[in-house]
């Protein structure tokens, strides 16, 4: 398990690799909040991690970036936008943000895999924030995901994927990938996900 200030020196590392300051990204308590429903405005998540309300896009990054902040998933399954004073559902059509971008960061402990988000979070693959694998029904490929943070997910994208093939091992078949001393099987080395 990663602490908090081990997350904090990986990311740091992390920025002065890709050569820029991690941006600070404040998340206020929105598993505190208990507001009242207040129903369905038309706000939705597509797969590519684009917002739209009402069937228009939302352009506005700052906009996008603040409600992501806001952003959680209930027991019942639900997304919603939340503040202290209001709570709006969100449909979500696969998952809450896009993995962009990972990158490997060699520990004492061994790598750390740390992915980045459409939105700019940046979660450490581990035990607390777990990597899986789903194959599409209709086209057979594989659909990786990471827990980012809550109930929230992240897709990651084609490019992120390949990025773990090439630093995936081979045992008993099966493509794995280790990350914070925990290991995550990606596919089967004939090619076919888990």
């Amino acid at each position: 398990m990663t602490s908090p200030s081990s997350l904090t020196n990986l990311l740091a590392q992390l920025a002065g690799l890709q050569g820029e300051r991690q941006r600070e990204r404040a998340l206020p308590p929105v598993e505190l909040w208990n507001p009242p429903h207040c129903g369905d405005i038309g706000m939705e998540i597509r797969v590519d991690g684009s917002w739209w309300h009402q069937g228009d896009p939302i352009t506005r990054t700052a906009m996008v970036d603040l409600f992501s902040t806001i952003l959680r998933k209930d027991e019942d399954g639900q997304t919603y936008l939340v503040t202290p004073g209001e709570k709006i559902i969100v449909h979500i059509a696969d998952a809450h943000f896009i993995g962009t971008r990972v990158d490997r960061i060699e520990t004492t402990l061994g790598p750390s895999i740390v992915v980045t988000t459409n939105v700019g979070d940046q979660v450490v693959i581990s035990a607390t924030n777990p990597l899986w694998v789903v194959t599409d029904p209709v086209t057979g490929e594989p659909r990786p995901y990471v827990l980012v943070r809550g109930r929230l997910i992240a897709r990651l994208a084609r490019a992120a994927f390949y990025e773990l093939v090439e630093w995936a091992e081979a045992c008993d078949q099966v493509l794995r990938v280790v990350s914070q001393g925990t290991w995550f099987e990606i596919g089967d080395v004939e090619g076919q996900t888990t």
